[in-house]
C-alpha cells in the first residue's frame, strides 16, 4: 500500500486524478460546513440579531476571514496539514454565520435553491473545462481580476443611483468574470501539480488541495451571491 501511494505521488497523471478529488472534496466539505453554520444561525432568533443588528462583530468576522485566508496562503508550504485543514474550516465556519444574513432573507422562497443549482451547474462546467483545456488559459488571470475591479467601480456607482439594469449587468458580469475565474483557478492548479514534477510527499498533497479548494470554493460562493441577486431582483420587480 505504502509503495503504492508513492508510485502515485510520482506519476504525474495518477496524482493529478487524486489532487483534483481531494480539491473538490474539500471544496464540498467547506461549502457544506458554512451552509450548516448559515442554517443554524438563520434558525436562532438570538444569534441572528447579533449578527444582522451588530456592524462590528461583521466587520470582526471579516478581519478574521481575510486574516485566514492571508496567512493560509502564504505560509501553506510551511504549516502543518493540521493547522491547514483548521485554517479552512475555520474560515468556511466564519462564512457560514455572515452567510446566515441571506439564509434568513431568502429561506422559502426558492431563490437560494434556485441560485444553488445554477451555480452548480455553470461551476461544474466551468471547473471540467478548466481541467481538461490544453489552451493556454494564463493569461485569462489579469485580464479577469481587471475586469473585476471594474465589476466593484461600478457596484459602488449603483448604491448611489440604484439602477435595475446596471444592477442586472453588474450581476450577469459577475457571474462571467467568476465562471472564468473558476476555469482559470482550475488549470492553474493542474499546472501546479505538474510543476512539482515527482518531487511530492504526502503532505504537500494534502495542503496544495486544501489550498486549491479554498480558491475554488471563494469562486463558487462568488457565482452564487450574484444569482440570488439575480433572482432576488427579479422576484421584486
Amino acid at each position: 500500500m505504502y509503495e503504492n501511494k508513492e508510485t502515485v505521488l510520482r506519476d504525474l497523471s495518477a496524482r493529478e486524478n487524486v489532487f483534483l478529488k481531494r480539491v473538490y472534496l474539500w471544496m464540498v466539505v467547506g461549502l457544506a460546513l458554512t451552509a450548516a453554520v448559515a442554517f443554524f444561525v438563520a434558525q436562532s432568533a438570538t444569534l441572528l440579531r447579533y449578527v444582522a443588528a451588530n456592524p462590528i462583530s461583521i466587520i470582526v468576522i471579516a478581519l478574521v476571514e481575510f486574516a485566514l485566508v492571508i496567512y493560509l496562503s502564504a505560509r501553506v508550504e510551511t504549516m502543518s496539514v493540521g493547522t491547514a485543514i483548521g485554517c479552512f474550516l475555520g474560515y468556511s465556519a466564519l462564512t457560514g454565520v455572515t452567510f446566515s444574513v441571506i439564509v434568513a432573507a431568502y429561506l422559502g422562497t426558492g431563490i437560494i435553491e434556485k441560485a444553488f443549482l445554477s451555480t452548480a451547474l455553470v461551476f461544474g462546467i466551468a471547473s471540467a473545462y478548466g481541467a481538461v483545456t490544453k489552451r493556454a488559459i494564463k493569461g485569462w488571470g489579469n485580464w479577469l481580476f481587471v475586469a473585476l475591479l471594474g465589476i466593484i467601480v461600478v457596484s459602488i456607482f449603483n448604491i448611489i443611483f440604484q439602477s435595475t439594469l446596471f444592477e442586472f449587468i453588474v450581476c450577469a458580469a459577475g457571474i462571467l468574470i467568476f465562471t472564468g475565474l473558476t476555469a482559470w483557478d482550475t488549470n492553474k492548479l493542474v499546472a501546479m501539480n505538474r510543476a512539482y514534477g515527482t518531487e511530492m510527499n504526502s503532505d504537500e498533497l494534502s495542503k496544495i488541495s486544501i489550498l486549491g479548494a479554498l480558491d475554488l470554493y471563494l469562486d463558487f460562493l462568488n457565482i452564487f451571491l450574484y444569482f440570488v441577486r439575480i433572482f432576488a431582483n427579479a422576484r421584486d420587480n
